[in-house]
């Protein structure tokens, strides 16, 4: 990770603030500047998150400038503590974001076609509805397949998982929080599993 300048003294802060404060942009940009240490501080916090650090740095980096933009020094917080948490708040959201994300595209992803040609995903499998013998005896085979496929691909971890979070071999279905907590591990990677076990499974299906 990149080095940054050191920061401010506490002199030196108040005087870039009051300089701030009277228009000069200047020392806006040297609060920034040397406030940079504290973004990579943050960052290192998130290292397993699955991202590269350099990008925490940079989403880090528009959290640190919006809060030397809005920070108020007659509130009577530090910059510091004001700033670390609108840096985390930004790298939050953007993690937020991506999970949310990598959960829909892999739910909602096709991995074959029924009966009729039509495409269907990993959620219709789980959760279709047996209305006829026909598609009861489609559904069955399917899920055969999935736990056949579970079997051969799938990593202990990775099937300990999935049967926890879709609910699989009569489970009740758990939240990404709760099996993280049951398996001693943070939700950030309980997540990042999910997602590579349904990947494999949708190649397996896709044949």
């Amino acid at each position: 990770m990149q080095s940054f300048p050191k920061p401010l003294t506490a002199k030196e802060e108040k005087e870039c603030l009051a300089r701030y404060q009277n228009g000069d942009m200047q020392a806006r940009d040297i609060l920034i500047e040397r406030n940079l240490r504290l973004v990579a501080h943050i960052v290192k916090k998130y290292n397993h998150s699955g991202r590269d650090s350099e990008e925490l740095i940079s989403v880090g980096i528009v959290g640190l400038v919006k809060a030397v933009n809005t920070f108020e020094v007659d509130k009577g917080h530090k910059l510091a503590t004001y700033a670390a948490r609108c840096i985390e708040n930004e790298i939050l959201m953007l993690l937020r974001s991506e999970r949310k994300q990598a959960r829909e595209v892999s739910l909602y992803d096709p991995i074959g076609t029924d009966k009729e040609g039509n495409e269907i995903n990993l959620l219709d499998i789980i959760e279709s509805e047996e209305t006829d013998v026909v598609e009861r005896m489609t559904l069955e085979h399917d899920v055969k397949k999935l736990y056949q496929y579970a079997s051969e691909v799938l990593t202990p971890r990775e099937k300990e998982v999935i049967y926890l979070r879709y609910g699989l071999f009569r489970r009740t279905p758990a939240t990404q929080r709760e099996i993280a907590a049951n398996l001693g591990i943070s939700r950030s990677y309980v997540s990042r599993i999910e997602k590579r076990a349904l990947e494999k499974l949708r190649r397996c299906f896709l044949g």
